[in-house]
C-alpha cells in the first residue's frame, strides 16, 4: 500500500519516531533492572532526546538507503552498513560483526557461534521497515528479516517480524482502543509459526490477561516461564510489550506498564511507544513530547554519516524512501546455502588431577603440543569445537579435568580483554602463566563489555601467537552440561577481534 493510500500517513509516520524516542528515554534509566518497578515519568526528566541504538540503527539503514540511486532493502547492504558505520560492542552486535569480519555473509553471520541469536536488538529495529510497508505487514516482515538475519536467529528474526507486521497494521487500524490491539495481534501471530517462542509467550499473556489477572501477577508468570540468564531475551520482554499493550488504558499507562516490568526496558517500551503512536498519532501526552524536543541525537558509535537535524526531517526522509522503494520486495544478494562455517582447532587433554592443584600452576614447563603431560600421562590430541561457543555434556566428560589449549593472536590489537565465561570451576593460562581462576559462573552473559565478575582480564597483549589454556572441571551431578564462550576483544570499544582464536585469517565461510 503506497503512503498517499495510508490515511494520516504523514502523521502517522512522524509520531511513530516521537513515540519510538519517548519509550526510549523513559526505559534507559531502567534498563537491566529486573522490576517489577514503580516508575511514573522520566528519572531524571531530561533535556532533550537521548541517544539510543533503538533509533541510531534505523537512522543508519535509513541514511544508507536513501544515498543510493535506486534504493532497496537487502541483507547486504545492511550488512555493509554496518561494517561501515557502527561500532556499538554489544551482546549479539558484536557478535554479528566479527563474523561479517571473520568472511561470513547474512544469514549465517546471526546464526553462527552466536549465544545471543534470541536477543532484543533486531525487535527493536522494526518500526523503519513497517514504515516502509505500511499497510503491509507481509513486505514489512520480509524487509525485517532481512535486517534481523545479520546478528539473531530463531526467535530473535521471529519478534523482529511480528513487530514490523503489528507496526505495519497499525498505520491502517482505525479503531485505537482495545479492540483494534486485539486486531492487530490477531493478524499478526496468524502469520508467526505457532510453535515459536514468540508466539507461546504472545499466547500466554494474552490468556492471562483475559482472566483477569494484575499485570503484575502475569508478569511474575512470564518471567517464571521464560526469563533466563539474559535480560535482552527477546521471549520474557515481547511478552512485557504485549502485555502493557493490553493491561494499559491510555499511552501513558501502557508505556509505564511495559517499562515497570523491567527487563531490556528502554527497547520494550520504545516499542510499545512507537506502535501506539502509529496507532493514534494524537495519542502522546504533550508532557512527554516537552522534554524530548524535536533534535535528532545519535550515539557517537554511529560513524561516517549525516542524519537528518531532527526527528521532523527524518520523517520527511523516510517519506521519501518509501515513495523511492515503491514496495519492492527486498533483494537477496547471498545464497542460503553456503558452505558451513568452520569451528576452532583447540588441544585437548583429560587430567584427573584434584582440581585444587591446578590453583596458580605454572604450566610454562609442560612439554610441546601431543606429548604427555608430566605427571599424568595423557598426551594432548587435536580437536574442533564448535566455535567460541561450546555446550558440552557431563557424560562427555571423560576425566575430571579437560585442559584445553587455543592459539590467540591479538591481530595487531595490543589492549585486549579475555573472557571465559564458564558455568564451572575454572583456571586460564597464556602463554603457561597463570590469569585468574573461578568457580564458575551459573550466570552466562557473553558479551565483553558486561562480562560477569571474575570471569574477564584486561591484559596487554605482545604482538604474535600465543597460546591460551583452560582447565575446566566436569559439572557436578546435578548439572547436565558444562557450557562456556572465550571472547577476546579490544579496549576500549569492546569489539570482537576477528581471528583472534584462529591459527590463520583465511575466511570461515570459504
Amino acid at each position: 500500500m503506497r503512503p498517499e493510500q495510508v490515511p494520516d500517513y504523514r502523521s502517522r509516520l512522524l509520531a511513530c519516531w516521537r513515540g519510538k524516542a519517548v519509550g526510549g528515554t523513559l526505559g534507559q534509566t531502567f534498563e537491566g533492572l529486573e522490576g517489577p518497578l514503580d516508575a511514573d515519568f522520566y528519572h531524571p526528566v531530561p533535556s532533550g532526546m537521548v541517544p539510543n541504538d533503538d533509533l541510531d540503527l534505523q537512522v543508519l539503514y535509513a541514511c544508507v538507503l536513501a544515498a543510493d540511486q535506486q534504493p532497496a532493502v537487502g541483507r547486504m547492504q545492511l550488512a555493509q552498513a554496518w561494517a561501515d558505520h557502527v561500532r556499538f560492542p554489544w551482546n549479539e552486535y558484536g557478535v554479528g560483526m566479527r563474523n561479517l569480519a571473520e568472511g561470513l555473509l547474512p544469514p549465517q553471520t546471526g546464526s553462527y557461534d552466536n549465544w545471543f541469536t534470541c536477543g532484543e536488538g533486531a525487535a527493536i529495529r522494526s518500526e523503519l521497515w513497517a514504515c516502509l510497508a505500511p499497510g503491509d505487514p507481509d513486505l514489512a516482515a520480509a524487509y525485517a528479516y532481512e535486517d534481523a538475519c545479520f546478528d539473531h536467529a530463531g526467535d530473535g528474526i521471529v519478534a523482529a517480524q511480528l513487530l514490523a507486521r503489528m507496526e505495519a497494521l497499525a498505520f491502517v487500524e482505525h479503531d485505537t482502543g482495545a479492540r483494534g490491539i486485539e486486531r492487530i495481534l490477531d493478524l499478526a501471530l496468524a502469520a508467526t509459526d505457532p510453535e515459536s517462542g514468540i508466539a507461546h509467550v504472545v499466547r500466554d499473556v494474552r490468556s492471562w490477561h483475559a482472566e483477569g489477572m494484575d499485570w503484575r501477577a502475569v508478569r511474575e508468570r512470564v518471567v517464571h516461564a521464560y526469563a533466563g540468564d539474559d535480560f535482552t531475551d527477546v521471549r520474557p520482554n515481547t511478552g512485557f510489550v504485549v502485555l502493557g499493550l493490553l493491561a494499559g488504558r491510555d499511552f501513558s499507562e501502557r508505556i509505564l506498564i511495559t517499562n515497570n516490568c523491567g527487563f531490556d526496558t528502554d527497547s520494550t517500551t520504545a516499542s510499545v511507544g512507537a506502535l501506539l503512536a502509529i496507532l493514534d498519532p494524537s495519542s502522546i501526552p504533550q508532557r512527554w513530547l516537552d522534554p524530548i524536543g524535536d533534535d535528532l541525537v545519535l550515539n557517537p558509535e554511529i560513524r561516517g554519516i549525516t542524519a537528518p537535524p531532527t526527528i521532523a526531517a527524518f520523517a520527511d526522509l523516510v517519506s521519501e524512501l518509501r515513495e523511492r522503494i515503491g514496495g519492492a520486495p527486498p533483494t537477496r544478494g547471498a545464497l542460503e546455502s553456503r558452505s558451513a562455517p568452520r569451528g576452532l582447532a583447540v588441544t585437548r587433554a583429560w587430567v584427573s588431577t584434584d582440581r585444587e592443584s591446578w590453583q596458580g600452576r605454572d604450566l610454562t614447563g609442560l612439554p610441546p603440543q601431543g606429548a604427555a603431560l608430566p605427571d599424568f600421562g595423557v598426551p594432548g590430541e587435536p580437536i574442533e569445537l564448535p566455535g567460541t561457543w561450546v555446550r558440552m555434556p557431563r557424560a562427555d566428560f571423560v576425566s575430571p579435568i579437560q585442559l584445553l589449549t587455543y592459539p590467540l593472536d591479538g591481530r595487531g590489537s595490543e589492549h585486549i580483554r579475555l573472557v571465559v565465561n564458564c558455568t564451572e570451576h575454572l583456571r586460564v593460562w597464556l602463554d603457561g602463566e597463570c590469569l585468574f581462576g573461578s568457580q564458575g559462573s551459573q550466570y552466562l552473559f557473553p558479551s565483553p563489555h558486561s562480562t560477569p565478575l571474575g570471569q574477564f582480564v584486561d591484559i596487554d597483549l605482545p604482538p604474535g601467537p600465543h597460546e591460551l589454556t583452560l582447565a575446566i572441571r566436569r559439572p557436578p551431578r546435578h548439572r547436565d552440561a558444562a557450557e562456556w564462550v572465550v571472547a577476546v576483544a579490544e579496549r576500549p570499544s569492546m569489539l570482537w577481534v576477528p581471528f583472534a582464536l584462529r591459527a590463520t585469517t583465511t575466511p570461515i565461510g570459504s
